[in-house]
Parts: C-alpha cells; sequence; structure tokens
C-alpha cells in the first residue's frame, strides 16, 4: 500500500504589468518511497551488481517492509537476490550518514559530501531539478482566456544558479515537488519577497488536493534580505504548498536517503559524517564534491563562496573613494582615501592607478545646528530649552521655547541614529559594507561590490511631540515632516528609492527618481505619531552584473531637516503662549484653534471660517480663511461642508441640501488589461461631504489581509480619504472568492471649496469633459486636494466632483468618469466625476409651484397648488394643501343684475315723466307772463286771470320764445327757482331793452 502522497507547489502571480524581480532561494528536503516493480520476459543473463540496486516496498499495516533489487533496466537482466526483510518503516539515519542499502545500516558520509539524514536539500539552480514541475497559467475566464493562456506558456519559474526566480508578470506561475512521505518532519526554505502588491502563498496538499488549514501559507514581505520560513508537515494529513509571484525555494523531510550528496561548487566538507557544506572564503573557490578550497592566483579574484576565480583588471579611480575622519582635539579631520571594498583591481598592471595619499588635514565643519562642540572638537546635543547654529548653546529667551527637531546639513561622521549598509542586488543578501560616505557637506553613495547593488542609508525617529493643536485634531493631522535636498548623477538607469517604515514594519516606497536629477529637495508630511524609519536605497543599474563600471554615478543628500522630534535639538526659538505663575510667567501650549500675539504672548480665537496653520500658529496672518461653500470645524484645524450650500443670483436664493449624498459610494472605471491579457480595474471611493470634515472613504490593500493571520491586520495597508482609488482584480482573474485590492491611493484628503465656478485654487473642473448641462441650472462642484506629492504630480493631486441636477435619477443617482478618459484623469494628478441625481437639485420654495382656481360650483370654489414643470428642485417646502372657499354663482349674479337693471329703467321713467309734466306747466306759464307784457305794453287791458279756462287746449296757446331741449329746459327750471319758492323766468320787452325776471 502506497504511502499518502505529498505534493508542494509554489506559485506566482503579479498585480500589475509593472513588476520587479521577485526572487526566491529554495532548500528543498525530500524523500521518496518506490514501489516495487519486476518484469517477466525470455531467458537474461544473471544480473551483476552494477545493474541493479535496492529500494523498500510499501510499509503494511504492521509498520514493516522488505528490501526487494530493482534491475536499472527492466528487463535487461535476471536472477536478481532474493527479497529480504527490511529495517522498520520508523527507522532512519542521522545527519551526516546515509543507510547503505546492501547491509541496510548506517554509515557515514564521506569528505566532500553531505546528507541530512532524513531529507534532500536543493540548492543548485542551474537547471530544474528533477521532481520539480514549473507550471503557468492566466486565470482569466473570459471569452479571452484561451489567447490569454498562451501569452503565458512562457511565464515559468527560472533557475539561476543559486537561487530560482518566479516570472515578473502578471501570469500565475507554479513550482510544484511532489513526495511520499514517510514520517513527520518539515519544509524550510528561504525566501526573498519585498513587494506587499504581490500575491505570495505557500500550502501543502496531500494527492486528494486537501490542503492544510495553516495560516503560514500567507506569506509576509521581506525586510531585510532573505529569511527563513518553516512548515510542519505529518503523513497523518496529506499536505501542498503554494506560492504566489517571488521565486519559491523548498527544502523537505523524508524518511531516509539512501546516498550522499556532493557539496556543491563553491563549498567543501573537510570531514566524514558532514551534514552541510561550508562556504569558501574570499580569494577561494572549489569544485563540485571538494574536500577543501584553492586559493585563487595572485592576479585572481573571486568572492566569497564562489566556484571560480576572475582575472583582476586594473585599479581606477571607480575603485577608491574618499572620506573624513573623526575631527581630533585641535579640530582638525583628515582627508583619507580607501579601496572599495572587497578589492578587486590590481595595482601592479600597466596603467593602474595608486591609491592617492592620505592624510591632509583640513579644518572641520561646523557642527550641525543643535549641537555645540566639546573641548576634543567632538559634537555633543544641547540640552532641552537651548539652541545653537552648531556652535555655542543658547538659552531661548522669555517668551520663546526651542522648536525641536533633527537638522543635518554638515558630513563629518555619520549621525548615530544612521546606520548604512549594501545589499546585493544579485542574491539580496546584506553584505556587511559601508553604502555611503560623509563629505564634509554632503554624503555621497559609496561604490558597493557591484554595481547593481543597493546603497542603503537609514535614518530612525523615535517618536514626535507635535503641537497640542495637532493632538486635538483626528483629521489631517500632521504630526511631523521631513525634507531633504537631494542630487543625483547617473550615466545609465540609475534609481534612488525614498522609503518610510512604521513600528519597525516592512519599509513602503514612497518616491522613486529615475535618471539624472538636479539639485531638489522634497517633503514628506508624517501623520503617525510612533517610531518611523526613513529608507534611501539608491541602485547604479538593474543587470546582473557582477563589476563596476558606473561607480561615478552616484546619488548625494545634502541636508536633512525633520521636525518635531521627540529628544531632539533645535537650531532656533519660537514664541509661545505665555501663562503666569509665582516665579513669573512661562510656555504653555494655546487651545487648539487659538494663534499667539506675539508682542503679548497671548493666545486669540482664530476668527469664524478660518483654520490655524498649527505649525506657524503666530499672529492672526496665521488664520487662514475657508474656501467658499465651507465652514471650520470647532478646533480651526480643517474646512468642511455640511452638505449644505447656496447660490444666490438677481432674482433668488436657490438653497441645496446634498445630506442624502453624504454616504460613501463606489465607482469602477472600465476594464482595463495588462499585455498577458490579466484583467483589472480602477476602483474609486468617495465620500462627497464626509462627516464634519471626517474623511469616510477608504481604499484596502486586501493582498496583505489575506497573507497576515487573523488579529494582526494592522499591518494591512489602508487609505481614508474623500476620494480614494484601489486597482481591483476581479475574483475569476485571481481564483479567490473575493477580488483582490492592492495599491490604494488617496486623491482627495482636504475639501477645498464649494462654488458653481469651473476653476478655484488653480484647479479647474472642464466642463467638456461631461455631457453639457440642459435644466439651466449649474452645476455644483466640490474641489479637493491631496496630500500626496509625487514626481509627476508636483503640487499633489487634486480632485473634483461636479454635482449635477437630475430629477428622473432616484438617490443615490449615478456617478460617471469623463469619456475621454476612462479612469477618470487625463493626466494622472487631476481627477474629475460627475454625481447626478434628484437630490443635487435646489430645495424647492415658493418661486416652484403655482396655483390654478376652479370655479364655482354650488357655491364652493378650490384652489390647488401644483409644482411648475419641469419640476427642477428636491426637498425643501412641500405644496399647500388644496383651499377650499364660498362663492357666489354666475346665476344669482345675473338675478341681481336684471333686478337693479328694471328698477334703474322704471324710476328714469317716472321721473321723465314728472319733469315733462313740469315742464309743461311751466311753458304755460311762461307763455301767460309774456302775454301780459305785450298788453302792458301796448296799454292792452289786463286779463282778468291767469287760468285755463275749462276746455281751453293748453298746447294751442303755448308762445315759444326760444327752442330748448327737454333736458335744457329741465336744467333752466331747477336753477331759475327763486328763494321763496318760485320759478323765475327771463322775459324781454318789446322795445328790446334788458331782461327783467319774474
Amino acid at each position: 500500500m502506497a504511502e499518502p502522497g505529498h505534493r508542494l507547489s509554489a506559485r506566482g502571480r503579479g498585480t500589475t504589468e509593472r513588476r520587479t524581480p521577485r526572487l526566491l532561494r529554495l532548500l528543498f528536503w525530500a524523500g521518496t518511497a518506490f514501489q516495487v516493480t519486476q518484469g517477466t520476459g525470455p531467458e537474461l543473463h544473471a544480473c551483476k551488481e552494477s545493474e541493479y540496486h535496492y529500494e523498500y516496498t510499501a510499509c503494511d499495516s504492521t509498520g514493516s517492509r522488505w528490501r526487494v533489487a530493482v534491475p536499472h533496466t527492466p528487463g535487461l537482466c535476471t536472477s536478481l537476490p532474493d527479497p529480504v526483510k527490511g529495517t522498520e518503516c520508523s527507522f532512519s539515519c542521522n545527519a551526516g550518514e546515509f543507510l547503505d542499502m546492501k547491509d541496510q545500516s548506517c554509515k557515514p558520509c564521506a569528505e566532500g559530501r553531505y546528507s541530512l539524514g532524513t531529507g534532500i536539500r536543493f540548492d543548485e539552480w542551474d537547471e530544474l531539478p528533477h521532481g520539480f514541475a514549473s507550471l503557468s497559467a492566466n486565470m482569466e475566464l473570459d471569452d479571452s482566456a484561451a489567447e490569454s493562456t498562451g501569452n503565458c506558456t512562457s511565464s515559468k519559474w527560472v533557475p539561476q544558479g543559486d537561487y530560482i526566480a518566479s516570472n515578473t508578470d502578471e501570469c500565475t506561475a507554479t513550482l510544484m515537488y511532489a513526495v511520499n512521505l514517510k514520517q513527520s518532519g518539515t519544509v524550510n526554505f528561504e525566501y526573498y519577497y519585498p513587494d506587499s502588491s504581490i500575491i505570495f502563498e505557500f500550502f501543502v496538499q496531500n494527492d486528494q488536493c486537501q490542503p492544510n488549514a495553516d495560516d503560514s501559507r500567507w506569506m509576509k514581505t521581506t525586510e531585510k534580505g532573505w529569511e527563513f520560513h518553516s512548515v510542519s508537515i505529518t503523513p497523518a494529513f496529506s499536505q501542498r504548498s503554494q506560492k504566489r509571484d517571488p521565486g519559491a525555494f523548498v527544502r523537505e523531510w523524508v524518511a531516509y536517503t539512501s546516498e550522499c550528496f556532493p557539496c556543491k561548487p563553491g563549498t567543501y566538507a573537510s570531514e566524514k559524517g558532514s551534514s552541510f557544506c561550508k562556504l569558501c572564503p574570499a580569494n577561494s573557490y572549489s569544485n563540485k564534491g571538494e574536500t577543501s578550497c584553492h586559493q585563487c592566483d595572485p592576479d585572481k579574484y573571486s568572492e566569497k563562496g564562489s566556484s571560480s576565480c576572475s582575472v583582476r583588471p586594473a585599479c581606477t579611480d571607480k575603485d577608491y573613494f574618499c572620506t573624513h575622519t573623526a575631527c581630533d582635539a585641535n579640530g582638525q579631520t583628515q582627508l583619507m582615501y580607501k579601496w572599495a571594498k572587497p578589492k578587486i583591481c590590481s595595482e601592479d598592471l600597466e596603467g593602474a592607478v595608486k591609491l592617492p595619499a592620505s592624510g591632509e588635514k583640513t579644518s572641520c565643519p561646523p557642527c550641525n545646528p543643535g549641537f555645540f562642540k566639546t573641548s576634543n572638537s567632538t559634537c555633543q546635543p544641547c540640552p532641552y530649552g537651548s539652541y545653537s547654529n552648531g556652535s555655542d548653546c543658547t538659552h531661548c529667551p522669555a517668551g520663546t521655547e526651542p522648536a525641536v527637531g533633527f537638522e543635518y546639513k554638515w558630513w563629518n561622521t555619520l549621525p548615530t541614529n544612521m546606520e548604512t549598509t549594501v545589499l546585493s542586488g544579485i542574491n539580496f543578501e546584506y553584505k556587511g559594507m559601508t553604502g555611503w560616505e560623509v563629505a564634509s557637506d554632503h554624503i555621497y553613495t559609496a561604490a558597493g561590490a557591484s554595481d547593481n547593488d543597493f546603497m542603503i542609508l537609514t535614518l530612525v525617529v523615535p517618536g514626535f511631540r507635535p503641537p497640542q493643536s495637532v493632538m486635538a485634531d483626528t483629521e489631517n493631522k500632521e504630526v511631523a515632516r521631513i525634507t531633504f535636498v537631494f542630487e543625483t548623477v547617473c550615466s545609465v538607469n540609475c534609481e534612488l528609492y525614498f522609503m518610510v517604515g512604521v513600528n519597525s514594519r516592512t519599509n513602503t516606497p514612497v518616491e522613486t527618481w529615475k535618471g539624472s536629477k538636479g539639485k531638489q529637495s522634497y517633503t514628506y508630511i508624517i501623520e503617525e505619531n510612533t517610531t518611523t524609519s526613513f529608507t534611501w536605497a539608491f541602485q547604479r543599474t538593474t543587470f546582473h552584473e557582477a563589476s563596476r563600471k558606473y561607480t561615478n554615478d552616484v546619488a548625494k543628500i545634502y541636508s536633512i531637516n525633520v521636525t518635531n522630534v521627540m529628544n531632539g535639538v533645535a537650531s532656533y526659538c519660537r514664541p509661545c503662549a505665555l501663562e503666569a505663575s509665582d516665579v513669573g510667567s512661562s510656555c504653555t501650549s494655546c487651545p487648539a484653534g487659538y494663534y499667539i500675539d506675539r508682542d503679548s504672548g497671548t493666545c486669540h480665537s482664530c476668527p469664524p471660517n478660518t483654520i490655524l496653520k498649527a505649525h506657524q500658529p503666530y499672529g492672526v496672518q496665521a488664520c487662514v480663511p475657508c474656501g467658499p461653500g465651507t465652514k471650520n470645524n470647532k478646533i480651526h484645524s480643517l474646512c468642511y461642508n455640511d452638505c449644505i450650500f447656496s447660490r444666490n443670483t438677481p432674482t433668488r436664493t436657490f438653497n441645496y441640501n446634498f445630506s442624502a449624498l453624504a454616504n460613501t459610494v463606489t465607482l469602477a472605471g472600465g476594464p482595463s488589461f495588462t499585455s498577458k491579457g490579466l484583467k483589472y480595474f480602477h476602483h474609486f471611493t468617495l465620500s462627497l461631504c464626509g462627516n464634519q470634515g471626517r474623511k469616510m472613504s477608504v481604499c484596502t490593500d486586501n493582498v496583505t489581509d489575506l497573507r497576515i493571520p487573523e488579529g494582526e491586520s494592522g499591518f494591512s495597508k489602508s487609505i481614508t480619504a474623500y476620494v480614494c482609488q484601489a486597482v481591483i482584480i476581479p475574483p475569476e482573474v485571481t481564483g479567490y472568492k473575493a477580488g483582490v485590492s492592492s495599491q490604494p491611493v488617496s486623491l482627495a484628503d482636504r475639501l477645498i471649496g464649494v462654488t458653481t465656478n469651473m476653476t478655484l485654487d488653480g484647479i479647474t473642473s472642464p466642463a467638456e469633459l461631461f455631457h453639457p448641462e440642459s435644466l439651466g441650472i449649474p452645476d455644483v462642484i466640490f474641489f479637493y486636494r491631496s496630500n500626496d506629492v509625487t514626481q509627476s504630480c508636483s503640487s499633489g493631486r487634486s480632485t473634483t466632483i461636479r454635482v449635477r441636477c437630475s430629477p428622473q435619477k432616484t438617490v443615490p443617482g449615478s456617478l460617471s468618469l469623463p469619456g475621454t478618459c476612462s479612469d477618470g484623469t487625463c493626466d494622472g494628478c487631476n481627477f474629475h466625476f460627475l454625481w447626478e441625481s434628484a437630490a443635487a437639485c435646489p430645495l424647492c420654495s415658493v418661486a416652484d409651484y403655482h396655483a390654478i382656481v376652479s370655479s364655482c360650483v354650488a357655491g364652493i370654489q378650490k384652489t390647488t397648488y401644483v409644482w411648475r414643470e419641469p419640476k427642477l428642485c428636491s426637498g425643501g417646502i412641500s405644496l399647500p394643501e388644496q383651499r377650499v372657499t364660498i362663492c357666489k354663482t354666475i346665476d344669482f349674479w345675473l338675478k341681481v343684475g336684471i333686478s337693479a337693471g328694471t328698477c334703474t329703467a322704471i324710476l328714469l321713467t317716472v321721473l321723465t315723466c314728472y319733469f315733462w309734466k313740469k315742464n309743461q306747466k311751466l311753458e304755460y306759464k311762461y307763455s301767460k307772463l309774456v302775454m301780459n307784457a305785450t298788453l302792458k305794453d301796448c296799454d292792452l287791458p289786463a286779463a282778468d286771470s291767469c287760468a285755463i279756462m275749462e276746455g281751453e287746449d293748453v298746447e294751442d296757446d303755448l308762445i315759444f320764445t326760444s327752442k330748448k331741449s327737454l333736458f335744457g329746459k329741465i336744467k333752466s327750471f331747477t336753477s331759475k327757482r327763486t328763494p321763496d319758492g318760485f320759478d323765475s323766468v327771463p322775459l324781454k320787452t318789446s322795445s328790446g331793452g334788458p331782461d327783467m325776471d319774474l
């Protein structure tokens, strides 16, 4: 019965097209059990001892087995030795021994050979060892899968001599080794894994693909070169190992080894029974299976662990460097010239240069600011409460306090909190060499062992002492900042890396400069008060060349300035707020949001809608106004918008309430594909207003989360911002249940302002990036800035979010990216989004509705209020309720009108008849008076009576003196009545004299 089969595999995959080489050194112990195979055939000759070997059968249920002879070539010979009872299945030899199958006893290894006793080691990688398999695949499952898989056929693990390296693209590369395990053991390997954006796992499976439940499958990034990893395995539970991306180098334990292995070239074993081989020292070499190392000829050299020697080249000016000694008691320093280590050149060859004479004395440079020079010319820090410019310490004047930090601008010796070393670019081992050398006014990179070595410089800061106002702020907290001035001089593809590590964790690359860069400064803002390390790494070339051709390519750092350092020193004193006490006044901290008056030393609150420059809180000018549409928080540390906005026009005021859009939303850009066909997305998370200035969008690197055991998630990298971006690889590509998120980046850390203008504070939101607005309501634009300053984005990244009124799109609406820039940006620095929603419309007001009045029906009239169409508002006031009033119908008023008209007509008729009758009487009287007047003038006798006798016709006797209309007569009648009640009638005499009233 065969033992359970164990298969170990290492698989690698990159997450983007840009990848640095992932390397891993593999040491693998393994043992195998072979099944007995015996063939039958025609008569053959008796097997010679050289034509067969011994093997054990599989162990039975009692733990026993048999030793059998197996021909090297089946069917070649016969008459093999008879099977004999073998050793117990639990039997094993010690390290340095092997099992002699002929007499089944353990014997020591000979000189020049070694054994692990119960395992096998793989440490030579000139080619893929027997039993290993390297597979590649692209786990893309869309229609392009066939083509993508074809593109990945060349993406495999590649032997590199001392190690085996995984692929450097986005394909999945798997390194596997299968073994039949006899007893419990371990798998041990060394690996190099510097990039956390790579998926890298290792696990063990049995022959039924059942994995072990071991958290150690997720590999942690290596902090300093190669690291060791070990996993326990047992026959009872079969296991498998798997890795993703950096090279995998594994060593396994099995039950026994039937032979010793020769030492690989560059190593030796001088004694019998060795369990390992020693490395040859420098300037020596060895071949395979050597018992000792051979010295190189005088004109040749070799590095430690070499299998051959190389000819020494003639020394050039690239093979030495200069440095300074520490200052002596007289304040003098010596200029020293030294050969670069290891020295591989020869001074005796024709044309070789000699090492320049050392010992030239020069005056020591001043001490760095905050230090003073002692009597023996050493530099010591000034005590707290004093400052210096590099000479003598001076106490801070009253009303001031020291601005503590570290400012290094003179380089006579390396500061005590800095260290330097060299990391090999070939095998990624630290060499214990000096990577940076001091040179008075700057520090520069040394030669190194080869041009692709990394020159490492590290500065460690134990903690920071930020101002109290910073400690009180929970958002946009600038604890401190580091600023350094540097320069690179390169003739090939050199690179300078700047990395930051927190709490002794893996350094995270912050910025990279490639090629020659002129003298310039760079500032990094520190937002966490903890032990922090800053690392500079310079590599002359990425080509694997064990030589020095480009030692003149150097990186120089002129000054390094770190602010607010715990236990730091001061180069100047700054004004402080004064606090009265029994012994006078002393410095104190102003409350958050208060600035210091330079003259009086008192604290004053910043005006409304301003924020305070926390690191320069002097004078009212330190209070910076907030942008439009924003206001300050309680401690004047940031400006924010509470989702409320107002826009004034000559005719009305538009009010907005974006509270319905306050929650975080996500948006994915269009799919992108690498050259190998790997699909990925740029995934954005947005929070429009935040929460009282607290940013709410979070983007996480869950590649790290997958790799770290539960309870240690603090190692994972996450970004909190108004807007952030991450690269997402969907689950159908990664093979996981969830997609992989990596490379989180903050796009918006500060809200600059909210306005309808397209430009604010140098940030522009071009209207042409999106389809035009058609409702006549201008877009409200939120402007943000990021704190991250990169080489390509010297002013940091910026983001704009256009909030557009779209009544047809219910909350939360829809987000979109510019049509011409599918990833939200056209230049990599300025990002733009469009958010369309009904909640983006102005609040409804009385100007957004009108009234409709119904007709009067049955004495009732209704007034209904409706929104104006199209409705371009949201929220705000509600429509007034329908109003009902009592009214009179048109029939009633028609009746009233007819009645009134009839009455008026009757009255007019009566009055007309009355006045007509009255007028008749007056005319008659008038005619009589006229007749009497005529008779008087002619002496005629007076009339006996003025009355009309019975039977007389009045009309026949009327005499009209003048023709008048009816109304004229009425007017004359009413205006000529005398006070005694009689009518006055004008008469004219027959002689033409004046009229005479009667």
